[in-house]
């Protein structure tokens, strides 16, 4: 019981006032990185997943998750150029699937166990993983620039995602809305 109020304060902490942060709004299709309550940086015309957003995402449902999400990990040699991996699914949106019964207690204890060893969550759930931000690789960036296109994912250029990762690192909060 302990131990899952104390993820649960981890995994809600706020934003310190000298802290980066994301913010992703996915209606107006950009990402401003934040220092408090500051823009220091703004990136425009993102793509999200291609059927949109939800609080309630499903494995190969191509819909962005909503909520508050930390950067996970980073991989230089992604296929789409540099991968922002998010702590995707986190406590918050696996005790919802858990309480709407999308999820087994099972599938909910593994979360939670990867959480509290700080690792990587459990990627292959029912509730989809490898959910991050990411570049468009060797993509057409015509097609980036006029769809929505990811699985689920954010989407950045090439060029914008060089921008973002001088911004950014694993323990970086992002919240999409």
């Amino acid at each position: 019981m302990l131990a899952g109020f104390i993820v649960s304060l981890l995994s809600s902490s706020p934003v310190l006032a000298d802290d980066i942060w994301v913010d992703v709004d996915t209606t107006e299709h950009v990402l401003l990185v934040m220092r408090g309550n500051t823009v220091q940086d703004t990136f425009d015309n993102i793509a999200i997943g291609r059927f949109g957003t939800t609080y309630f995402k499903m494995r190969n449902d191509d819909k962005t998750p909503l909520g508050r999400f930390r950067i996970g990990w980073v991989n230089n040699a992604s296929r789409y150029y540099r991968f922002f991996g998010l702590d995707y699914p986190n406590h918050e949106t696996a005790k919802r699937a858990l309480d709407e019964n999308r999820i087994t207690v099972e599938t909910w204890q593994s979360i939670l166990q990867a959480i509290k060893m700080e690792k990587t969550p459990p990627q292959d759930t029912p509730l989809g993983g490898y959910i991050g931000i990411h570049g468009i690789g060797r993509g057409e960036r015509e097609i980036h620039d006029q769809y929505n296109w990811t699985n689920g994912c954010i989407a950045l250029t090439n060029e914008q995602i060089d921008r973002l990762s001088r911004w950014i690192k694993p323990g970086t909060m992002v919240k999409i809305r």
